[in-house]
């Protein structure tokens, strides 16, 4: 082969990589600019390119309904989330499943997506089933009445039936501080606040900020009480199995605090409050 084919058969070479490198970039993904710049290989991720939340909705302002994000939901869990997958050169996507198999481990473990973010509490005893990121909100408990309803504080639900989610830290509340009240525990906010709107219930026991989108909603009900329980909110991992990511998702978390953004977020749902 003469010098001159060889700079030949070079130039050709070096067009065809260019083409295939291009193919590869585009990956045929109609998304466009939207696309991740990552196939996430390295988290181990249910679906390539894919951030997958597994999360209990309607709970807002945490997340129902609604958004431009491209899966369908919103509130301040989803657009945090959003936020730490395109840090990741993710993109977002959102499965809505029951809380209670949720906060036990049971759908991590399952390995239906790869963390869970649903307004959860970090406590010792979900650690023994879950790992979790770092905190990411402060909460408390509240407990929500119709405003003609008599009940004034904890102390008057002697007897009263009281709305609580299952497997939640207000359930655990209530049964402690609530021993005279008959607990009716449902799968989510979803189903107790229109429980308590056809009179089925007389009170409900949740997340201050939930029980806030109701009042703020309707003045015919009111919180009459707040409960400084020390909680935090963290994302739940299946015990582990998913180190790279927790970790990557806290680098992120940190980043999105430093940079503001995570404020910016936050008085989104929350200074109103």
């Amino acid at each position: 082969m003469t010098r001159r084919r060889h700079i030949f058969l070079g130039i050709a070479l070096a067009a065809t990589a260019s083409l295939t490198l291009a193919g590869c970039a585009g990956g045929g993904n109609d998304a466009g600019d939207d696309a991740p710049a990552s196939s996430g290989d390295e988290y181990g991720l249910v679906e390539a390119g894919s951030l997958t939340i597994c999360s209990d909705i309607p709970y807002a302002p945490f997340e129902f309904e609604g958004g431009d994000n491209g899966t369908g939901y919103t509130g301040f869990d989803i657009d945090l989330l959003d936020a730490i997958a395109k840090k990741l050169d993710l993109k977002l996507a959102v499965q809505d499943v029951g809380f209670d198999a949720l906060q036990s481990g049971t759908t991590l473990a399952s390995g239906t997506c790869d963390l869970g973010a649903s307004a959860m509490t970090i406590t010792d005893e979900r650690k023994a089933n879950l790992d979790f990121s770092d905190p990411y909100y402060d909460s408390l408990q509240s407990l929500l009445v119709r405003t003609d309803s008599g009940i004034e504080s904890i102390d008057d639900l002697d007897g009263k039936i009281v709305g609580v989610q299952q497997g939640t830290t207000g359930e655990s509340y209530a049964a402690e501080k609530a021993p005279g009240a008959e607990l009716l525990q449902l799968p989510s906010d979803g189903e107790l606040w229109p429980a308590i709107q056809a009179g089925t219930i007389d009170a409900i026991l949740q997340d201050q900020p939930v029980n806030l989108e109701h009042e703020k909603a309707d003045s015919t009900y009111k919180i009459v009480e707040e409960y400084n329980t020390d909680e935090q909110y963290g994302f739940a991992f299946a015990k582990g199995e998913k180190q790279a990511l927790l970790e990557a998702v806290n680098s992120a978390l940190q980043e999105l605090r430093d940079s503001g953004e995570y404020d910016t977020i936050y008085d989104t749902y929350f200074t109103a409050n």
